[in-house]
């Protein structure tokens, strides 16, 4: 591991731990991966994180070993043959009297297990206290964000290429999948989307063996995945020529989308950049079209804090990526959706996605 990120995690552990007294707990049990991977860089597929005031812990069984100590060399890394007996040796029954855990990660099973084995009371439930952990991303995170846009993008432009009638939806996400890993992508962000005609009305549709036609709407929701870092874009196309219907509802959707982000910067309630971009719908007839929020939180997952919609209580933050993506769904006619991915600034945001989203004809 580079010193770099080395400290960039130091500095995480030190966020986490300023927050300790105000929790009323002496250290916090980790046991979702993405918020290991986030605090420790160990990538395995299970494992438990112990931040404390003096150090991380953390505990791993033996096919792990090796690689957290290669990963995360800043961490005390020790091996368990039995995961609660594991986590009971390293809290101590000295060491920390009040220990927060993530509720929203730990089954009731789990949760009675430990409860056995501690004392009474010092198991403490954190919920919305971790809310958030990950949604200010510094310079590292960002550079690996725009990697990621920077793959699916070219993924994209290649896929564009043959797209045309006959070809089936499935065929067009099992390209763009191909694409992406070919040109580094470790996995696809989320199984992508490619709905065509009367799909498009589906906001998360599965793409079938439905056959494109000449005047296909073609909506592609997709994302690029590196070093855990996830890119989410959405563009809506048409396939040979869009009538005066599609393109007024287009320039709807375009105009939400443009408002919206023109509004993105740090201390902005996220329910107020939903509420832009509703209320330009609304005012157009199509707001019960509009079926899911504004937009998103990326970074290691494709979905994480902030969310931008009317019940968030969030405020934009400098260093946040957010996604802005209104749509209208018009059922047993098509939909559109225009997605891009933002990094927030104090005066205002910067678009990381790269495709124009102009109304583009195939």
């Amino acid at each position: 591991m580079i010193v770099a990120e080395a400290t960039a995690y130091r500095r995480r552990f030190d966020r986490l731990l300023e927050r300790l007294p105000r929790l009323g707990v002496d250290a916090i049990l980790f046991f979702e991966m993405t918020n290991i991977r986030y605090l420790t860089g160990f990538t395995g597929s299970d494992g438990v994180f112990i931040l404390r005031p003096d150090k991380g812990v953390l505990l791993v069984d033996g096919r792990y070993i090796t690689q957290a100590g290669e990963e995360s060399p800043q961490c005390e890394v020790v091996q368990y043959r039995d995961k609660i007996g594991g986590i009971v040796s390293a809290l101590g029954e000295k060491e920390a009297k009040r220990t927060g855990f993530e509720a929203a990660a730990v089954s009731v099973e789990l949760h009675e297990k430990l409860r056995g084995k501690l004392a009474p009371g010092k198991l403490i439930p954190l919920t919305e206290a971790l809310t958030g952990l990950r949604s200010v991303k510094d310079d590292r995170e960002v550079s690996l964000l725009r990697k990621a846009v920077d793959i699916a993008t070219e993924a994209l432009l290649q896929v564009i290429a043959w797209i045309g009638p006959g070809v089936e939806e499935r065929m067009i996400a099992l390209e763009m999948d191909y694409r992406m890993g070919a040109l580094g992508s470790e996995a696809t962000s989320f199984p992508t989307i490619v709905a065509s005609g009367m799909n498009t009305a589906l906001p998360h549709a599965r793409p079938g063996f439905r056959k494109l036609e000449d005047g296909d709407a073609v909506v592609m929701d997709f994302g690029a995945v590196h070093a855990g870092y996830r890119s989410d874009e959405t563009c809506t196309f048409v396939l040979g020529g869009a009538d005066k219907k599609f393109r007024e509802v287009y320039a709807i959707v375009k105009d939400a989308h443009d408002r919206a982000i023109e509004a993105v910067r740090a201390g902005v309630p996220c329910r107020e950049i939903d509420r832009i971009a509703r209320r330009v719908i609304d005012k157009k007839g199509y707001g019960l079209h509009f079926s899911h929020g504004t937009g998103h939180g990326v970074g290691l997952d494709v979905h994480e804090a902030p969310r931008l919609a009317a019940v968030s209580d969030q405020v934009l933050e400098a260093g946040m990526v957010v996604t802005i993506e209104p749509g209208i769904y018009l059922p047993g006619h098509w939909g559109v959706r225009i997605e891009d991915m933002v990094l927030v600034k104090e005066d205002g945001c910067e678009i990381l996605t790269k495709m124009s989203k102009e109304l583009k004809i195939i």
